[in-house]
């Protein structure tokens, strides 16, 4: 007898009371096949993540539905069809039928791979041959999402050092948020124990202003 992991008993015996066409199955499916096919259970998860289809199937959550019906964590779904979206929106020539046919399994990049590569995406100025460099490491090369990171990692160190201004700037901001919520909150504290007179607690409540004002400026 095949001795198979008990996740893997639970989703087929899931899979033997659904319709093979729905999507449901086809979620249990390729999540059967998580290690090779991550894409398609991606894609999948976004559909019922996108209409709320696990409402339809008795789940009152997402997260409920990921980790009761499939066996895995929300943070991990989450990811999961981020990833699947992102090369959807940015980069769609990965997913096209001559590519997926060409490309083996283990030549697919992880999905925590294009999950940093989503990250840069944000964070690494489009026109600056970052970005499409990390892209090659990871489509072309195989990097690894640990190895990935720290690539990332050192490229927005490298242009903090480049730009100093900017690194200035956000240092700034990060300095007045908490500074800003430092107030807020000592504030909440001296009203509740009356600690202020009223002049001093308007005092404090003006600052408060002035310093939100410079962060919103």
């Amino acid at each position: 007898m095949e001795n198979k992991p008990k996740s893997l008993r639970n989703i087929e015996e899931k899979m033997q009371n659904l319709e093979a066409g729905s999507l449901r199955y086809h979620i249990l499916e390729s999540a059967k096949n998580f290690k090779s096919s991550w894409i398609e259970l991606g894609r999948s998860l976004y559909s019922a993540w996108k209409d709320k289809m696990y409402k339809e199937w008795g789940y009152g959550g997402f997260d409920i539905y990921v980790s009761k019906e499939i066996g895995i964590r929300k943070q991990t779904a989450m990811k999961l069809l981020k990833s699947y979206y992102f090369l959807e929106k940015e980069e769609p020539q990965y997913l096209n039928d001559e590519f997926m046919q060409e490309a083996s399994p283990a030549s697919l990049p992880s999905y925590e791979a294009i999950d940093v590569l989503r990250q840069a995406k944000n964070k690494l100025t489009p026109d600056g041959g970052d970005y499409a460099s990390l892209k090659k490491e990871i489509f072309e090369k195989g990097r690894q999402a640990t190895e990935a990171k720290k690539d990332l990692s050192a490229l927005i160190r490298q242009r903090q050092e480049l730009d100093p201004e900017e690194a200035q700037s956000k240092r700034k901001m990060a300095t007045l948020n908490r500074l800003l919520g430092s107030l807020k909150s000592l504030k909440r504290e001296t009203e509740t124990l009356k600690l202020l007179s009223a002049p001093l607690v308007r005092e404090l409540d003006s600052l408060i202003k002035k310093i939100d004002a410079e962060i919103i400026e």
